[in-house]
C-alpha cells in the first residue's frame, strides 16, 4: 500500500466512478482538483467530499477545451508544483445506431471527447506528474456490445491504443506509472445508454468499484 498522495486531479468527477473516485481520495485526505461540465453536479459532490472532512477545488470546464485545461494545468503548478495523482473517467456516449446509419456530429462529438482532448491532456498533465517524481495516471476501460455502437467502440479504440502507446513509453524513473483499469458493470449513465432494460439491482456499485480498482494500485 502507497502513502495517499496530497493532491489529485479526477477529470470527468461530478458523477458515477469518477465521483465515487473523489470521494474515496478526499476522505484519505487527498485534495481533489474535480474537473467536469455541470457546475450544479460538481457542488453536490463538493458537499458530499466536505461531510466528511475533506476537500475540493472545483473546475466546471470541458476537457475538450484546449485553452481552459491549459489553464488549469497552468494554475496546478502555480499553486502546487506538481501533481501526484491523474484520474480521467471522462467519456462521451453517443446514441446508439446501425453502423451504416452512423450520425457525423455524433461520432465528431465522440471522438473530440474520448480521443482529441485525451491526446491534449496527457501532455498538459505529464510534466506535473514527473515533477512529483513520477505519479500515477489512471483511466478506466470498458467492454461494450459491438452492436449499434461502432462510433463508442471506436473512439474508445483509439483512446487504448494512446494509453497502450504511453504504458509502452513510460521507461524512466520519472514517468509516470500509467494504469488501465477495468471496471465492473455498474449501474452508470453510460451503461444506462447500452443497457436500458437491465436489472439494475445486479450491477456493482461506482464506491465498491472506486474501492477495488483504487485499492489494488496502492491508492
Amino acid at each position: 500500500m502507497t502513502d495517499h498522495p496530497t493532491l489529485a486531479l479526477v477529470t470527468g468527477a461530478s458523477r458515477g466512478l469518477g465521483a465515487a473516485i473523489a470521494e474515496r481520495l478526499a476522505a484519505n485526505g487527498t485534495h481533489v482538483v474535480a474537473v467536469a461540465r455541470t457546475q450544479g453536479a460538481l457542488e453536490e459532490l463538493d458537499d458530499r467530499i466536505q461531510a466528511t472532512g475533506g476537500q475540493a477545488t472545483l473546475a466546471p470546464m470541458d476537457i475538450c477545451d484546449a485553452g481552459a485545461m491549459q489553464h488549469l494545468c497552468r494554475n496546478i503548478h502555480d499553486r502546487w508544483g506538481a501533481l501526484p495523482l491523474w484520474v480521467h473517467t471522462a467519456v462521451q456516449t453517443p446514441p446508439l445506431s446501425p453502423a451504416t446509419m452512423a450520425d457525423d456530429k455524433d461520432f465528431a462529438k465522440a471522438l473530440d471527447t474520448n480521443v482529441t482532448a485525451l491526446q491534449r491532456l496527457i501532455p498538459y498533465v505529464s510534466p506535473l506528474l514527473m515533477a512529483s517524481g513520477g505519479g500515477q495516471a489512471v483511466f478506466f476501460d470498458d467492454d461494450r456490445p459491438l452492436k449499434f455502437a461502432s462510433a463508442y467502440m471506436a473512439t474508445k479504440a483509439a483512446q487504448r491504443a494512446l494509453i497502450n502507446a504511453w504504458q509502452a513509453e513510460a521507461t524512466t524513473a520519472r514517468a509516470a506509472r500509467v494504469h488501465l483499469l477495468t471496471p465492473r458493470p455498474m449501474p452508470t449513465a453510460v451503461r444506462g445508454r447500452f443497457h436500458p432494460s437491465e436489472n439494475r439491482d445486479a450491477l456493482a456499485s461506482p464506491h465498491d468499484e472506486a474501492a477495488r480498482l483504487m485499492g489494488g494500485i496502492g491508492l
